[in-house]
């Protein structure tokens, strides 16, 4: 159970740090890019490798990686996941994996998300 609160309570920060720090980097950047994915993907992406290289040098407990990578960063983006995954898949020499991971996620996710909008469109 402790495991489930450590999760829910970094999530819910992750999530309100994306809120505040996401319409801000929006107002700094203005219109016509989506400025705040931007950045939360890419600052996401790089407090995951800090994140993860400490647990691995034993600087950080399992509770603490759980609270901070699955947690906060959950809530703030999911794409810090994504790009770990990716460089697990080549760091094992999974190259060609990688970049069908990638390929996919990125293609396959814009395809599924202009279908269900275009799909749903039609219910109103």
């Amino acid at each position: 159970m402790e495991r489930y609160v450590l999760v829910m309570l970094g999530g819910a920060l992750g999530a309100a740090l994306r809120y505040g720090l996401g319409a801000w980097v929006q107002a700094w950047g203005g219109p016509g890019f989506p400025w705040s994915t931007f950045f939360i993907n890419l600052s996401g992406s790089f407090v995951m490798g800090i994140v993860l290289r400490l647990n691995l040098e034993g600087a950080l407990s399992p509770e603490w990686r759980l609270f901070l990578a699955v947690g906060v960063l959950g809530g703030y983006t999911t794409f810090s996941t994504f790009s770990f995954e990716t460089l697990t898949l080549v760091q094992q020499g999974e190259w060609l994996r990688a970049l069908l991971y990638v390929g996919g996620s990125v293609l396959l996710g814009f395809l599924l998300v202009w279908v269900a909008y275009s799909w749903a469109g039609r219910w109103t």
